[in-house]
């Protein structure tokens, strides 16, 4: 007897989408995998990529720590295991807000933005490579779509539950 025949009372996945629920979850940590391995070759994992890319994105290459641990989807201390080694590198330093010293800043360094600047090609390149080599461009708009149609999803439960 199989889980299905069991509980009736569930909206069981369709075929297509049992489908396309595995195909995500068998290539979701592979294509992870794939993309951190290139990474890993210029001494970064892609979390730090995604510190040092906020970083460089922000006004003065500086953002308070609470507002880059929310981008990141970190909790204090899961920002500051993060940025340790950015920091015990020279990519990233953490300084008090002038105005406010209770405000502590994350601040990309001169050191972090080269290594930003030579890591990023290569970076690309692995992306294009590993996903959008193999898409034409309506599944381009089509994965957007997707991840949007999600990210609404997501966010409106965030609200119902806060």
């Amino acid at each position: 007897m199989s889980i299905l025949d069991m509980t009736t009372d569930v909206n069981w996945l369709s075929p297509a989408e049992a489908g396309a629920w595995r195909s995500y979850i068998e290539v979701q940590s592979d294509l992870v995998n794939a993309i951190e391995r290139d990474l890993i070759e210029h001494g970064l994992t892609l979390g730090d990529y995604q510190v040092l890319v906020y970083l460089s994105e922000a006004h003065g290459s500086a953002m308070r720590m609470c507002d880059l641990a929310d981008v990141l989807q970190l909790s204090p201390s899961g920002l500051t295991r993060r940025l340790d080694g950015l920091v015990a590198g020279g990519f990233v330093k953490r300084e008090g807000l002038a105005a406010d010293r209770r405000v502590m800043m994350g601040v990309l360094t001169g050191t972090g933005r080269e290594l930003l600047e030579r890591t990023a090609p290569h970076h690309v390149e692995s992306v294009r490579r590993r996903i959008f080599d193999h898409l034409d461009d309506s599944q381009v708009a089509a994965l957007q779509s997707i991840f949007d149609a999600i990210a609404c999803g997501l966010a409106a439960d965030a609200d119902a539950t806060a």
